[in-house]
């Protein structure tokens, strides 16, 4: 059996897609518009709601919860720990009179305890480990080498006399 390959040429017009936005603004107005961004727009919504609530939590709470829903009235809440749930429940009254204050139907506070941290450990902060002597004799030694392969070579490092 012969096969006989044949080749077509490429048509000139190509299939456009419409141009997608370039900036990220543009492409997130672009995504508001259609339907798909109702969940966007709802997530942007809570968190809008979370910002005006979160100043009457009390300031020890505050970094523990997240508002994740209003649903029929209820608020609720995510907590990092079950013993913020209780904490959060104090303070149901104030929480749900600021939400009737900016417009919202609430009527109840409802909080669940999440299995993860709502933010990620801010990392520690990086200290300068310490030279030992033997490490600040190769580092020196290293310095030493490389000045005396190029002579004209100026240097900014202060001298290690310590007195300037």
């Amino acid at each position: 059996m012969m096969f006989s390959k044949v080749m077509f040429p490429m048509s000139e017009s190509k299939a456009r897609s419409p141009q997608r936005p370039s900036k990220p603004l543009e492409a997130l107005d672009a995504l508001l518009a259609e339907p798909a961004g109702n969940p966007v727009r709802r997530a942007m919504w809570l968190d809008e709601v979370d910002r005006r609530l979160r100043p009457h939590l009390p300031e020890e709470l505050a970094p523990h919860v997240r508002l994740a829903n209003i649903n029929n009235g209820k608020l609720v809440f995510v907590v990092d720990a079950p013993v913020w749930q209780s904490r959060l429940r104090m303070s149901a009254p104030e929480l749900i009179d600021v939400a009737r204050s900016i417009g919202l139907a609430a009527t109840e506070v409802v909080a669940r305890a999440s299995k993860t941290p709502l933010a990620p450990p801010e990392p520690a902060p990086l200290r300068p480990v310490p030279l030992s002597a033997h490490a600040r004799k190769a580092l020196q030694s290293a310095l030493a080498s490389l000045e005396a392969a190029d002579p004209d070579r100026k240097t900014d490092e202060p001298d290690d006399s310590g007195t300037g």
